[in-house]
């Protein structure tokens, strides 16, 4: 299988991609699904989802300090 990137995978290979996508080559082609839950109900007014892509996380803060976390209730993945 070829990537996007044009990078060969063998059959039957598993990888992680820099978009923090989890791949595997089979012979019917390549799938990706992500690796990562999207915050999706928290206090859109007050608080921002930050995705950082060296954990593959996001981290959900105060538009106005970024150092306090805000409460999260619902995650898609």
């Amino acid at each position: 299988c070829y990537d996007s990137k044009g990078q060969l995978h063998e059959f039957g290979s598993r990888w992680r991609s820099e978009s923090c996508y989890d791949c595997d080559c089979s012979r019917e082609g390549i799938s990706c699904c992500s690796s990562f839950p999207t915050p999706v109900d928290y206090d859109k007014e007050k608080c921002v989802s930050i995705f950082y892509k060296e954990s593959c996380m996001y981290k959900v803060v105060q538009k106005d300090d970024d150092s306090k976390e805000c409460p999260v209730h619902g995650w898609v993945a």
